[in-house]
């Protein structure tokens, strides 16, 4: 739980009692490998920290599936617009290895915006936050070509990179995966 604490004095200041309340309403949960977090149609009710590993999400297609986002560990992962809106979610979200994450069900997550002092903070940062990662996504997939998005996220996670299967990261990044093996090629 001290990863969540330190991630989370990134955005606000934490008195003790905040992080006592916070904390107390974490749950830890273990998913094993391309284990379900949330299913398509349901509603998201958590929001999640990934203690370790790698969560990914997409559009399950009859022929493959769609892969838009990965949220890697030491950092939240939820299916955002269902959590804020409480509707059923249009996509999947899955661990790609076994993970760990800690969760907050949203009651919870009210009661902290509602009685402690960073609690709304946190809230603005963290949606702020999200909307920061979603603009740059789409202005990577209209600015930038293949090869740099695939650069892009290689080098900001190269440890875990190497956990994601081939097919979902040329999803991600928009190509086939015949595409993202002569990428590979011609930049070893």
């Amino acid at each position: 739980m001290n990863q969540i604490r330190k991630y989370l004095q990134n955005f606000v200041e934490m008195t003790g009692h905040d992080w006592e309340f916070f904390s107390s309403k974490l749950i830890k949960k273990t998913f094993t490998k391309k284990g379900i977090i949330l299913k398509q149609s349901d509603v998201e009710k958590y929001l999640s920290f990934v203690e370790n590993r790698v969560v990914r999400f997409y559009i399950s297609e009859t022929s493959s599936d769609l892969t838009f986002g990965f949220v890697f560990q030491n950092d939240f992962v939820s299916a955002y617009d269902s959590f804020l809106s409480q509707q059923p979610c249009p996509y999947q979200v899955e661990t790609i290895t076994q993970t760990t994450l800690y969760r907050i069900h949203y009651q919870d997550l009210q009661k902290v915006y509602e009685t402690t002092s960073m609690g709304n903070e946190l809230g603005r940062r963290n949606a702020e936050r999200l909307f920061l990662i979603k603009s740059n996504r789409e202005i990577s997939l209209l600015n930038r070509t293949a090869e740099e998005r695939y650069l892009d996220l290689f080098s900001s996670h190269p440890e875990l990179i190497k956990q994601i299967p081939l097919k979902y990261i040329a999803s991600y990044i928009g190509i086939t995966p015949q595409a993202l093996s002569r990428i590979r090629k011609r930049i070893s």
